[in-house]
């Protein structure tokens, strides 16, 4: 069972949440019915810069994909990953 996050903990993720600005998805497919895909386009339509990462795609959501997260050129603030559960 997941506890709730100590105060600090909590603050230091509200802090990140506030100052990142691009988020690396990796996983991130194309098909709108798939999570990884509606919690981009949230991260995305809150203001966030996503990065698609994904050696399947060409690009998601409008942004250029990547097939590894050390081909990416730029900053990232925070690596979101969806895996399949096996």
């Amino acid at each position: 069972m997941l506890q709730p996050p100590l105060p600090e903990e909590a603050a230091k993720i509200t802090e990140l949440l506030a100052t990142a600005k691009t988020v690396a998805v990796v996983g991130l497919s194309s098909k709108p019915y798939r999570a990884s895909f509606g919690v981009a386009e949230d991260l995305q339509e809150s203001g966030y810069r996503i990065i698609p990462v994904n050696p399947n795609e060409k690009e998601v959501l409008g942004e250029k994909s990547y097939a590894r997260i050390e081909d990416v050129p730029e900053k990232i603030d925070i690596v979101d990953i969806f895996r399949r559960s096996e």
